[in-house]
């Protein structure tokens, strides 16, 4: 694409220089239009690819955190497993692994919308498992998101080269004419050294976009593996928050109640001895 526009926009001149190119020049013009093509395929599709992915995730993370209930639940699984996200796939792995130990199904829980998830209690080993699921999803991701961008940075770092060895190329050709003329005429000189720079702007036509794109589509994916890493974390979070949550509700359900306290006895004024009046007297009871 980028060279047919910009090379042959330019005749005579761009066209007369390939004309006086030998066979090794039109062929390495040639090599660099094909993959000035690629480049820009692949540039577009990687460029449409991404953006759709990081509008994805950027918005099933954001149902993610708006759900505050548990991370379980069928209307978030069921999204997730329908979500094609970089993050939405890795929510789906780790939530399958979840899932298997809360002893459910997620392609019952993904149908299941009445149904609700019980949390149980982790070990550290579940939680180790959980978490191995997650970075080898995130694994995965990444080198999806980067198929083809090392052929792009290939494209990069070769097309200069095969520019500057056409150019050497037809140069040497060019000065071993003159040599074989036996005189040093400039325009005798002239279409060799036309051919061989064509050479070099065609290497260098390829090789700019192609740097410019490498460099944004990195700089989009060290994005998105940010955003990955940043999202395994919150769910591992939410996961020991709801474990928390959980050993919480065990302790109150288990803890006994307190013992009634006893009712105070009533108070009651001491008994005291009669004494009969006349004992206090020391009168006698009279006779009959």
């Amino acid at each position: 694409m980028g060279i047919p526009f910009t090379l042959f926009a330019a005749s005579p001149g761009v066209y007369y220089a390939f004309e006086n190119s030998d066979n090794v020049g039109k062929g390495i013009v040639v090599l660099l239009l094909i993959g000035s093509v690629f480049t820009w395929t692949v540039m577009i599709d990687k460029a449409m690819a991404l953006y759709r992915a990081r509008k994805l995730s950027q918005r099933f993370i954001a149902r993610f955190r708006s759900n505050k209930r548990n991370i379980a639940t069928p209307a978030l699984v069921r999204e997730g497993q329908l979500d094609a996200s970089p993050v939405g796939i890795i929510y789906s792995a780790g939530v399958g692994k979840l899932l298997e130990f809360y002893e459910s199904d997620a392609q019952n829980q993904q149908f299941a919308a009445g149904i609700n998830t019980r949390p149980v209690k982790l070990s550290d080993a579940q939680y180790n498992a959980i978490e191995a699921v997650l970075e080898r999803e995130v694994s995965g991701q990444i080198q999806e998101l980067e198929t083809r961008i090392g052929l792009l940075a290939t494209l990069v770092s070769v097309s200069p080269f095969c520019g500057l060895f056409g150019t050497v190329w037809g140069v040497m050709l060019a000065f071993c004419g003159i040599a074989a003329a036996g005189k040093s005429d400039f325009t005798a000189l002239a279409p060799g050294v036309a051919g061989a720079l064509l050479t070099t702007v065609a290497g260098l036509i390829v090789a700019i976009p192609s740097l410019v794109g490498y460099n944004l589509l990195t700089a989009t994916i060290r994005n998105l593996t940010v955003t990955m890493d940043n999202f395994t974390e919150e769910f591992m979070v939410r996961i020991k928050l709801e474990q928390l949550a959980l050993d919480r509700n065990a302790s109150t359900t288990n803890t006994p109640p307190a013992p009634p306290v006893p009712a105070p006895a009533p108070v009651t004024a001491p008994a005291t001895a009669f004494t009969h009046p006349s004992v206090l007297h020391g009168a006698e009871t009279p006779e009959a």
